[in-house]
């Protein structure tokens, strides 16, 4: 399993794609259309990008370069008017140490992104209701809602949650690679459950999640954990980066008869386009010992000066030009997942959350300047633009605008 240690997506330009795995041809029309829609992703793990020394959201990067999938001007080319913006901390020891460490490490994390909102008013805006996205995106602003990913850094104190959601968090996950103290993981190495679902404490996280308003999130957790969360939210419950076990049987993917139960209770599936989730991929042993060496490298060196970074950069192209990867997935595999969510479950229980910069992108669709591609599949596929647009934030939206419900109707305070 590759931790999200890793600089994003690997070298795709190192071996041939063929036309298919280029995913559509996007006409001008579709990509105006593509443009006037609201477009959100539900999982960025870009705020991991903003602590990169020398590296800033404003200017272009690439993915063939830095690795790095999303900044201002790619958002820009590939019309992604914003989405929720994780706050991702690695699965630690579950000690009064490793909460206090992962705590101080996820506030800094969250004040990263308020302060690249905060640095250039013109171009991003916080979002924190369902109601901001259009005016936010209306005014050609990038719309920044917050996330959890992993609530981990909450240790044992449940109504630290206030603090994040304080702060701007709007959704939250329960658990990652790994078993913590709130619920079990899909991809825990003992492949053997802890609690069978969420634990005592997960529970009371969840009622206050429902208190406060916000989403619950159950992407990396188990389908005993997805069942809990359907049995006790009094709101619906969103996967935000997760795909289908029909089309491939990963633990990280869910099966139909979930995906029918997350959409009887008004929840959302986000499809991922995590490539190893997508398909099986071929073993690179070579590869994988080398990039193994590298992340250990980055690990030891966490607040690292922009040399030492062009060096790793370096040492990563180098495994790319030695170790080619030439078993990827492709757009198709990512539309394969998609196409078979909207056919189960139809297009008011469907979105995206492509893990951009947390391992996300596939041949054909390598950053969010592929974006477009995806609208033109929906549209070929026989969606209409209202369906499109349902499935690019309308969904998602109002799950979020379900959880405020929650919140008012329980007296909770507004922020």
């Amino acid at each position: 399993m590759r931790g999200k240690y890793m600089v994003s997506v690997a070298l795709a330009a190192l071996f041939p794609m063929t036309a298919q795995a280029q995913g559509p041809v996007v006409s001008k029309k579709d990509y105006q259309l593509h443009q006037r829609l609201v477009t959100l992703d539900s999982h960025l793990d870009t705020p991991a990008s903003l602590d990169l020394p020398g590296w800033s959201i404003e200017d272009e990067h690439g993915v063939h370069s830095d690795y790095t999938q999303v900044d201002l001007p790619r958002m820009k080319k590939g019309g992604l008017d914003g989405g929720f913006w994780a706050i991702y901390t690695p699965q630690g020891p579950l000690t009064i140490e490793g909460f206090r460490k992962s705590r101080d490490f996820a506030l800094l994390r969250g004040m990263s992104i308020r302060s690249m909102v905060a640095a250039d008013p013109d171009n991003f805006a916080l979002a924190t209701e369902a109601k901001d996205a259009a005016p936010i995106a209306a005014a050609g602003k990038r719309i920044v809602y917050m996330s959890i990913e992993n609530a981990y850094p909450l240790g044992e104190d449940v109504s630290l949650l206030k603090t994040f959601y304080d702060m701007g968090v709007r959704v939250s996950g329960f658990a990652h690679f790994a078993h913590n103290q709130f619920a079990d993981s899909s991809t825990d190495p003992s492949k053997k459950p802890r609690y069978g679902g969420l634990s005592p404490l997960g529970k009371e996280l969840l009622k206050e999640m429902n208190r406060l308003g916000i989403v619950p999130d159950a992407s990396h957790s188990s389908d005993q954990v997805l069942d809990d969360l359907l049995a006790l939210s009094t709101t619906p419950v969103l996967l935000t980066h997760s795909g289908c076990k029909a089309i491939y049987h990963h633990p990280r993917n869910i099966d139909d008869d979930h995906l029918k139960a997350l959409a009887a209770k008004g929840g959302v599936i986000q499809m991922n386009a995590y490539g190893g989730y997508l398909k099986a991929l071929k073993p690179n042993p070579e590869r994988q010992k080398a990039m193994q060496a590298l992340m250990g490298q980055m690990r030891e060196d966490a607040k690292m000066s922009a040399e030492a970074r062009a060096a790793l950069l370096a040492k990563r192209q180098e495994i790319d030009r030695l170790y080619p990867e030439t078993d990827r997935a492709t757009f198709d595999d990512f539309m394969a997942h998609m196409l078979h969510a909207l056919k189960v479950v139809g297009p008011d229980h469907v979105g995206i959350g492509a893990d951009w910069d947390g391992g996300g992108g596939v041949v054909g669709m390598e950053d969010v300047v592929d974006l477009p591609k995806i609208t033109a599949a929906l549209l070929k596929a026989g969606y209409s633009e209202a369906d499109v647009q349902k499935i690019w934030s309308g969904n998602v939206l109002r799950v979020l605008a379900a959880a405020e419900a929650g919140r008012e109707t329980k007296g909770a305070a507004a922020p």
